[in-house]
């Protein structure tokens, strides 16, 4: 076993326990955006644990901290993607020239129609190295030469989210144009939620979100436990014979898209009761019998989804894929190739790919490879619950978003090696 991999040698099959989940990752990240924007006036409380966004929290506050002369020349983010967007934007509006880096896997991720559209603003803006891809060279501050901007709504949300929570400092506003459909619409909604939390103002028709100039207000933001983390737990519990959880916190009115994990995992028999101050978690028996899962609007759900699916053999069909394969890795591939560890086919169609459970066998020690994605070890580790011993390989990319991941495994009776 690798010094960076970790055995997970025995899981309980009734589950019964409460685990208390960090703050959610994508509220955390744009609160932190909002609080460095508003010069003080937004506070953010409960903000999450994971790497990115202590990463994202340490930057804004060296950028609005500092002075000019002691600001960094080059700022690198890591493997934060979700960073990276939201700076590529943050720091148009700053005095003075930086370098925007990242790990190698961050500079094979494109950020092209970001980086046009704040050029369209009126961004000074160059890539260090190639064309379409970070680093970035930015110097600031941007002066507007329009107030309007058109971005393709299929690719990633974060761009979109990226110009919005800059917008209100922009002197002349924003009015953005959605070209097309639109992917990932809740994580829109959250980030107009979260600045309207702070008094921002925005008006959405059809196709067209306009946000004037304005100021953020003072305001006290609390984000969320995290519904992504979340569903990792649903999927224990669609896998065990019986579970009872408590997950503190979480309430059935969420801004985040990944709570849609409560409607989805109903197909698995599991039921979400919202009381006592967060969601209990309650298997029921139930025959899996949905073959069509969407997962435009979530697509961070969708690892954990399929290899559900996969391990109770169920050839269900998924859509909604498309932003899977420029994530912290091609995920579209990984789970072709670890899937297939277990015997099972994920075959692409049109965009369409079907699970093919025929060959499934899950009586034999697997290894699972992470491709440095976080989603990739906690959306396989509860196959645990049906092998007889599972190796995840190198453990600590949980770190990004769910630092506390294998421990919590333990609370709930796994057995754990490192």
């Amino acid at each position: 076993m690798s010094s960076k991999s970790i055995k997970i040698l025995s899981a309980q099959k009734h589950l019964n326990c409460t685990i208390k989940l960090t703050g959610s990752k994508s509220e955390s990240n744009r609160a932190l955006i909002m609080e460095a924007l508003s010069e003080g006036a937004v506070q953010v409380l409960n903000v999450s644990e994971a790497a990115d966004t202590v990463t994202l929290k340490n930057i804004l506050h060296a950028a609005t901290n500092q002075s000019l002369t002691d600001q960094p020349k080059e700022v690198n983010i890591g493997p934060a993607g979700t960073a990276m967007r939201f700076l590529s934007a943050f720091y148009t509006l700053q005095n003075g020239e930086i370098i925007l880096t990242g790990s190698e896997r961050m500079k094979q991720r494109p950020i092209g129609i970001l980086v046009d559209a704040l050029k369209n603003l009126g961004a000074d803006i160059e890539y260090a190295e190639k064309e379409g891809y970070p680093p970035l060279k930015i110097r600031g501050p941007l002066k507007q030469q329009t107030d309007q901007v058109k971005i393709k709504g299929d690719i990633s949300s974060q761009y979109i989210s990226a110009l919005l929570l800059i917008a209100p400092k922009l002197e002349q506003g924003l009015k953005l144009i959605i070209d097309g459909e639109l992917t990932s619409k809740p994580y829109v909604e959250m980030t107009l939620a979260m600045m309207e939390q702070a008094g921002i103002r925005h008006r959405w028709t059809e196709n067209e979100i306009i946000i004037s100039n304005q100021a953020y207000k003072k305001a006290e933001i609390s984000v969320e436990p995290d519904w992504s983390a979340a569903s990792y737990w649903y999927a224990i519990a669609a896998l065990s014979e019986e579970a009872s959880l408590f997950l503190p916190g979480l309430n059935g009115y969420s801004l985040q898209g990944d709570s849609k994990i409560t409607e989805i995992m109903a197909n698995f028999g599991i039921t979400s009761q919202f009381k006592d101050g967060g969601v209990y978690l309650l298997k029921e028996a139930k025959k899996l019998e949905r073959k069509i899962f969407d997962f435009k609007e979530c697509p961070d759900l969708a690892q954990t989804v399929i290899v559900c699916c996969a391990a109770l053999g169920h050839d269900a069909l998924f859509t909604g894929l498309e932003t899977l394969k420029i994530k912290e890795t091609d995920r579209v591939n990984a789970l072709q190739t670890e899937l297939a560890k277990i015997g099972v086919k994920l075959i692409e169609k049109n965009q369409t790919y079907k699970l093919d459970c025929s060959a499934l066998d899950l009586n034999r020690k697997i290894s699972i490879s992470t491709y440095d994605d976080h989603r990739m070890a906690m959306a396989f580790a509860p196959l645990a619950l049906l092998i007889p011993e599972l190796e995840i390989e190198d453990h600590l990319v949980v770190e990004k978003s769910y630092p506390d991941f294998w421990k919590h495994l333990e609370l709930a009776g796994f057995g754990i090696e490192i």
